[in-house]
């Protein structure tokens, strides 16, 4: 994520991943729906374990910020400007089977599918696209109330993004308005730069930006229920380390999930690899 942010503090830590806040501080206002921030307990999460169940080959040119899986085709949504696109890809051989490129000025941030339709994110200009699933034509546009844009999923009835905060906004697919807030938290206190979202099995599976780590969340209270750590991936994979420099494999992103054979994959901006991995799915 996102290429200024990142710049900046690969300039300032070299090869050392970093995890800090990102400052934001979005407090409700009377038209702004209200953060449901109700914690269940502050017990820490448990420790999801975790196995790679197969490697496939995977473009690394692509910055992925989203990844859905959806009738045996992988969705993905590349980023940073002048590069950003939305395709879909062959699982098997990795290969784009098509794509739309976007504008110059547009980042491509995280995507989902709805209603037989492509909603996708930008970064900080405030405007989604929609398209649809087969020829990736683009059939709309939406725009979205918050600073920023990251990682998208959804319910089945509603669009949910995440702003690189700790707050997932909740969207109505029709009017685009905000219905409902909800603050990721952990025993600690909130949880920020949430990014890539995933819905599995009634729990949001998410990634955390620069940060080796799958979250599952509580869709009611937020909270950080169970934690996968994934620092061994790239060792394990056959992954070169992270170096920070432009072009090479970057941070862990992207998770889709194939409800048909239970079926999770995960890959990283610039990742030449996705992983089939298996969780407590």
């Amino acid at each position: 994520m996102k290429v200024l942010k990142r710049l900046s503090r690969i300039a300032a830590a070299a090869a050392i991943m970093l995890a800090s806040c990102n400052g934001h501080d979005d407090k409700p206002t009377e038209s702004t729906p209200k953060v449901s921030d109700k914690v269940s307990d502050t017990q820490a999460p448990s420790l999801i374990t975790w196995d790679i169940v197969k490697v496939y080959p995977h473009e690394p040119t692509a910055f992925t910020e989203g990844l859905e899986f959806r009738d045996g085709v992988l969705y993905e949504s590349t980023g940073e400007y002048g590069k950003s696109d939305v395709r879909k890809v062959d699982l098997t051989t990795g290969k784009v089977i098509t794509s739309t490129k976007m504008e110059a000025r547009y980042f491509g941030e995280g995507l989902t599918i709805l209603n037989n339709k492509i909603y996708q994110l930008t970064y900080r200009e405030g405007k989604g696209f929609i398209y649809n699933p087969a020829t990736l034509r683009q059939e709309g546009t939406f725009n979205f109330q918050a600073p920023e844009g990251w990682g998208m999923t959804s319910n089945g009835s509603q669009l949910i993004f995440d702003d690189g905060t700790n707050v997932l906004h909740f969207i109505d697919p029709t009017t685009f308005k905000e219905t409902r807030r909800l603050s990721v938290t952990d025993e600690r206190g909130p949880v920020n730069e949430i990014n890539e979202l995933e819905l599995i099995k009634g729990y949001f599976y998410a990634n955390v930006w620069q940060k080796d780590v799958i979250l599952k969340i509580d869709t009611a209270t937020g909270h950080v229920v169970a934690r996968a750590d994934l620092s061994t991936l790239r060792e394990r994979g056959g992954l070169p380390p992270f170096t920070g420099k432009r072009g090479e494999p970057e941070v862990l992103n992207g998770i889709a999930f194939a409800p048909t054979g239970n079926r999770v994959f995960i890959t990283g901006k610039n990742w030449p690899k996705l992983f089939e991995i298996k969780l407590d799915n």
